[in-house]
């Protein structure tokens, strides 16, 4: 690969200058308008910084819609296309077009517009998403998720972007690896499983006769969350790909399922809805019979998880004591 810049000055030549008087007088003699191009190739080699500037632009341009109009029509739109436009970006940038980074773009791609897509024709059909309800009026807190919103989409796509870096192509495994064959079953799986799931419940719902009832239909007979299960495996297979590509700092990747994990387990995903739900439904037998005998996350015959010790329901599958808290009198 090389720069378009000083008379092709290439790559190769730019790493091998060393600090110092040598460097110094390379870019002196060197028009000035090509030194900031040459400094910003070798700073953001990964592309990193331009994912980063691209994100906040992509997520600011939303924000300033759904502010404006005070809806959530975008919300979820912005971060799922955010997505597909790193991945893509990143790919386009190298222009490398190894297997494996085609291999991960087309699965993030995929997945990104298929969420993307899922999400938004729900939030038209509903009208809102009630987890702005008190927020969306209010600037700063509107502002605070979006934030979020941004630092959500580059983390989670460390993986993809620093599979399609051009910089760690030589230092990569032959493709396919046994990483990269674990990591595309990781994916399909979560994928298959968060799809199936999505479209379960939404259907469930769309029957009148289940009006008033929790989903637990399909997928949903086996697990609380069944599209949580497949959210974290599809990016646990995100990130096993590129295993084959990494090497020091980009081990930083595995922010990447752990921060899902985290978001999910922790914050708006799990506890948000386990807490909807207990508030709703904490006055029904059947309901606390559905939580004792099906796992929060991981789908396993409910047979299997009733007889299952108390803690390796909470060490081993997620089932956290403050899941359970009953709505408060």
């Amino acid at each position: 690969m090389e720069l378009p810049l000083c008379g092709k000055v290439s790559v190769e030549k730019c790493h091998s200058l060393k600090a110092g008087p040598s460097l110094y007088r390379y870019l002196s003699s060197r028009r000035s308008k090509h030194i900031s191009t040459i400094m910003v190739y070798l700073v953001d080699q990964d592309n990193l910084l331009t994912c980063a500037i691209v994100t906040v632009s992509i997520q600011l341009f939303f924000f300033a819609i759904a502010a404006t109009f005070k809806f959530d029509k975008v919300t979820d739109f912005a971060g799922g296309t955010n997505f597909a436009v790193l991945a893509l970006l990143t790919l386009f940038l190298a222009g490398t077009y190894e297997p494996r980074q085609i291999l991960v773009t087309v699965l993030v791609t995929v997945w990104a517009f298929r969420i993307s897509g899922f999400l938004l024709f729900r939030v038209l059909k509903l009208g809102k998403d009630d987890r702005f309800d008190g927020k969306r009026e209010n600037f700063l807190q509107f502002l605070v998720f979006w934030i979020f919103q941004m630092l959500w989409v580059f983390t989670v796509s460390l993986p993809v972007i620093f599979v399609n870096s051009s910089r760690l192509i030589s230092q990569s495994s032959s493709f396919p690896s046994g990483w990269d064959i674990t990591g595309a079953i990781l994916f399909l799986v979560g994928f298959l499983c968060e799809t199936v799931a999505d479209f379960q419940k939404f259907f469930f719902k769309e029957n009148p006769a289940n009006r008033g009832q929790w989903c637990d239909a399909g997928l949903w007979s086996v697990s609380r969350h069944p599209n949580y299960f497949g959210e974290i495996l599809l990016w646990w297979g995100i990130f096993t790909v590129g295993i084959s590509v990494y090497k020091d700092a980009e081990w930083a990747s595995l922010l990447s399922p752990l921060f899902t994990m985290a978001i999910l387990l922790f914050l708006s995903g799990l506890p948000l809805l386990e807490k909807m739900a207990n508030e709703r439904y904490s006055t029904n037998p059947s309901y606390q019979e559905y939580k004792d005998s099906v796992s929060p996350l991981v789908p396993l015959p409910t047979s299997l998880y009733r007889a299952l010790p108390s803690f390796m329901k909470q060490s081993i599958l997620c089932d956290f004591p403050f899941y359970n808290k009953k709505k408060s009198s």
